[in-house]
């Protein structure tokens, strides 16, 4: 699961399993916005590759609906496209951000507030770790 690739209509799909949960292929269909309704036989091709690239797990049968579920969840996902996104900046986080701020995608009050946040983080982590010493 370490290197799947996702594509854009995959990763709607899966979207749409962490919002609903367990499901039948209608009713991730069903549960689409108008502007992005496809075949029904579309979704169940793209349930099926996802069910194959280990994402979707089969449940139960009723009647003639497969019931499915995510195999991965929201974070796992995330750290896989975060991996995938830092390869495309030779893995160097400062590369990326040094990016960011290029681009004005990142403000100085963005890093900041990471500034913040880390800090936080770091002295919460070290306060807890005297605890069980």
């Amino acid at each position: 699961m370490n290197r799947t690739r996702f594509t854009k209509a995959e990763k709607r799909i899966l979207e749409q399993f962490w919002k609903l949960g367990t499901c039948a292929v209608r009713e991730i269909l069903d549960s689409l916005p108008a502007e992005e309704r496809v075949a029904y036989t579309t979704v169940q091709t793209l349930v099926y590759r996802l069910e194959q690239k280990g994402a979707l797990r089969k449940v139960k049968k009723i009647g003639n609906a497969q019931l499915f579920e995510p195999a991965i969840d929201r974070s796992e996902f995330r750290r896989g496209l975060v991996r995938d996104f830092l390869d495309l900046f030779g893995e160097s986080p400062r590369v990326l951000v040094s990016s960011l701020i290029e681009t004005g995608t990142l403000t100085l009050k963005d890093l900041k507030a990471l500034q913040n946040a880390a800090a936080g983080g770091k002295s919460s982590r070290s306060v807890g770790a005297k605890r069980h010493a």
